[in-house]
């Protein structure tokens, strides 16, 4: 009689038990699809914020609604972009058998998670050099327009329309040592023209005015900005500096020696004032772009956070819809 083998059906057996809980290739997916669309939305959230400002004065939207309507594209460029990245990591990913379904949760909301983080970084990584070169266009562009204000600021403080280029004195403090530096440039320039400016007769004729002018291109400028300038670094004017500067500006103005010395004085005072008003201007433009700055920081790190709980969220959905599939 022939041995007979029996054969044996074990019910218990996990056929899932080899098979990874992690569907890299459904991640990878997503990924790619939210580092795509993120891109893509971003380039249009670029245009749209370019065609609604304007260089031109009440033209455009103002900077606090720009900045509103940008917040609010980068957060919606979040949610869409993650939003469907994470939901073809869901929907593609395998489907486990004899599994819990909190479980399933937990495994879904894992491939959102890295759904979204591997786009987050694949993005970064291929846009370090575009956002690079975006921010430091910014950030020039920002301190033109810092310094543009700020110079219009300080001349509206001073009443004086050569006060608003006082943020150039410290580059003419660095050139003095030049042979062929301009002295005549800036509010510096203004204030020596003041400084040696002569008192004409009302009924001084054209060809006086003109020998005035001719005698002033032999004025020792450069010589008399050297010792302001300095003085400036120094914070006061020295008493022999004083005495030598009234006597220059007596000789070649014919003022008196002490009404001379004291437009000296005053000269010296407005450019102290210039410099300090255009320090301020300076120090406040850089605190508000600071904080301007931190503000971003804050709503990008938001955004950031949005979609990664979008991708979490939307992975679930899209888990939900391949099991119900079959």
């Amino acid at each position: 009689m022939p041995n007979q083998i029996p054969s044996v059906i074990k019910d218990d057996v996990d056929l899932t038990s080899n098979s990874s809980a992690v569907s890299w290739s459904a991640i990878f997916a997503g990924s790619a699809a939210a580092a795509s669309l993120a891109l893509v939305l971003l380039i249009l959230g670029t245009g749209l914020g370019l065609s609604s400002v304007s260089p031109w004065a009440r033209s455009g939207m103002s900077a606090k609604a720009f900045g509103i309507s940008a917040i609010l594209w980068l957060i919606i460029t979040q949610i869409i972009a993650h939003g469907i990245g994470g939901y073809l990591a869901g929907r593609l990913r395998t489907k486990w058998l004899a599994v819990h379904t909190k479980e399933v949760f937990f495994r879904d909301t894992a491939h959102g998670f890295l759904t979204w983080a591997i786009a987050l970084l694949a993005t970064a990584a291929l846009l370090t050099t575009v956002i690079s070169t975006i921010m430091n266009g910014g950030i020039q562009a920002g301190a033109s327009a810092a310094e543009v204000m700020a110079n219009t600021a300080v001349a509206a403080t001073t009443g004086g329309g050569a006060a608003a280029e006082s943020m150039r004195m410290r580059r003419n403090i660095s050139n003095l040592d030049n042979a062929n530096a301009d002295p005549m440039t800036g509010s510096i320039g203004y204030l020596l023209d003041a400084l040696f400016r002569k008192e004409l007769a009302l009924e001084s004729s054209a060809s006086a005015l003109k020998q005035s002018k001719t005698a002033d291109t032999q004025l020792p400028l450069h010589e008399v900005a050297g010792i302001l300038l300095n003085s400036i670094q120094s914070e006061t004017l020295p008493t022999d500096d004083l005495h030598y500067l009234g006597q220059v500006l007596a000789l070649h103005t014919g003022l008196p020696t002490y009404d001379a010395e004291t437009r000296v004085s005053e000269t010296f005072v407005k450019l102290q004032e210039n410099l300090a008003n255009a320090e301020v201007a300076s120090k406040f433009y850089a605190d508000k772009a600071r904080k301007t700055s931190a503000n971003a920081a804050l709503w990008i790190f938001l955004s950031m956070l949005i979609g990664a709980l979008t991708a979490s969220y939307a992975a679930t959905y899209g888990g939900r819809c391949r099991d119900q599939s079959h």
